[in-house]
């Protein structure tokens, strides 16, 4: 008989209480990456239906307040949740000239591919970098998972992604994939045959 194929959960954190509407200075937009690090989260009002809860006792999440409060409200005080600086989310650095106000996004967007291209990446961790210590997260997480079976993760929209193509590249199997929603879950499987049923 075939042992259980392995299994990891990539989850994104629930939706933070911070506002986006309107016009953004740079120094503004600035604020808001801090006010956004440190926001509480919306109620997780259910659980994916993926989720094999009976079999969750520990749980990694970022350092970060969002991926806490929401890995505390998906399993609650009885589940180990292990803190970990390398699951933190890839950080992003505001571009720009001090010059007018734009929205939001504007400022988020080309600050992040700029940041992908290499150039703005001071006093930050480079994409480069960061690409490693998704790697090096992966690698956590699959021992994790070859050890006890499973491994859950409450993470960040970019650093699920990038391990999720560590993963992939390692033979690990999407069976699941929860994109960047809040809340969304990820899930990759690791030795079967075939891709199996979600259920």
């Amino acid at each position: 008989m075939n042992p259980q194929p392995a299994h990891i959960y990539l989850i994104r954190h629930a939706r933070p209480i911070i506002s986006r509407k309107g016009f953004f200075s740079k120094a503004q937009a600035q604020q808001y990456i801090s006010d956004y690090n440190l926001a509480e989260v919306e109620k997780v009002i259910e659980r994916s239906e993926h989720l094999p809860m009976d079999r969750i006792k520990r749980v990694f999440c970022s350092t970060l307040p969002r991926a806490k409060a929401t890995a505390r409200m998906l399993f609650g005080p009885e589940v180990e949740l292990i803190e970990d600086a390398r699951f933190r989310e890839f950080e992003n650095r505001i571009w720009g000239l001090p010059l007018g106000k734009f929205p939001l996004k504007w400022w988020q967007v080309t600050s992040r591919i700029l940041w992908l291209l290499g150039l703005n990446q001071k006093d930050i961790e480079s994409f480069k970098q960061a690409k490693i210590r998704a790697a090096q997260a992966a690698d956590h997480l699959v021992q994790e998972a070859e050890t006890y079976g499973l491994a859950v993760l409450v993470a960040h929209g970019f650093l699920n992604e990038f391990i999720k193509r560590a993963l992939k590249k390692h033979g690990w199997k999407v069976l699941l994939d929860g994109g960047r929603g809040y809340v969304g879950v990820t899930q990759l499987e690791k030795g079967a045959n075939r891709l199996a049923p979600v259920s």
